[in-house]
């Protein structure tokens, strides 16, 4: 039995940013990133508490493209001041 669809283009892009920040967060945090199942994990959290719901093949095909695009993110994006994201990372969670 297939599942409704309520995973629109918005819920996917809410859903890519909310994984790869999880991945950034990790591996500011323990140095290295999520392992599938917990990426898994944190995009059924996000599902629960949004009210999203798919069938499997599409949820995962957005959490693997987290894990493909957070690699890229600290060499892409740097902020102004010249911290790297991890450091900006850890001195938010720090305050």
């Amino acid at each position: 039995m297939s599942t409704p669809s309520r995973f629109d283009d918005e819920a996917r892009g809410e859903l890519l940013c909310y994984l790869v920040v999880g991945e950034l967060v990790a591996m500011a945090r323990t140095g290295d990133w999520l392992k599938t199942g917990h990426l898994v994990e944190l995009a059924h959290i996000w599902m629960n508490a949004n009210g999203a719901r798919s069938d499997w093949q599409e949820h995962i095909a957005v959490t693997r493209m987290a894990a493909d695009l957070a690699p890229g993110c600290p060499r892409r994006f740097r902020p102004h001041d010249g911290k790297s994201p991890g450091a900006v990372i850890h001195g938010w969670m720090a305050s």
